[in-house]
């Protein structure tokens, strides 16, 4: 992202998760929020304290909690593409189910959740602006729950 676009961000009040645009990197999400949580940690400090740099407010609360929820949902949004993604670069569902702390089965459904999605977002977008969409076709989305037969311990093929 450019320039510009970094000093829109950095200048942004939010007050909902919706506030923060969709395309808004991982790494300048964080950094927003931690700007605000510090704030409010500093609340704790006694005053004049050598690390407290300014103490949180009513707009810190409510950014940091908007913030959060648009963090989680961020983070939520692209778990199935990191699912399909492991299991394509060779991760077994054994690896990517302790990764995300589930059973083999709960992975194989949090794919097969956004997958479905994905399927429903293609037909969305080729309603409403056609050769422009950004979910996945019917051929991607049968090839993405095929990957949900590979045993726990099997590793995708690399032919």
């Amino acid at each position: 992202m450019s320039a510009s676009l970094y000093e829109r961000w950095k200048s942004l009040t939010v007050r909902r998760p919706d506030d923060v645009p969709v395309t808004t990197s991982l790494a300048w999400h964080i950094e927003k929020f931690t700007e605000h949580d510090n704030r409010l940690m500093n609340n704790a400090l006694p005053a004049g304290s050598p690390g407290d740099a300014g103490r949180g407010d009513a707009v810190d609360a409510i950014a940091a909690i908007a913030l959060r929820e648009s963090l989680h949902r961020h983070v939520e949004r692209e778990r199935g593409a990191r699912i399909r993604e492991a299991i394509e670069l060779g991760a077994t569902w054994s690896e990517v189910a302790t990764a995300l702390g589930v059973t083999c089965d709960d992975a194989r459904s949090a794919l097969h959740t956004w997958a479905d999605a994905q399927r429903r977002l293609d037909r969305r977008d080729i309603e409403h602006a056609p050769g422009d969409s950004l979910g996945l076709d019917p051929e991607q989305h049968a090839a993405v729950l095929a990957l949900r037969l590979l045993g726990d311990d099997e590793r995708m093929s690399s032919d």
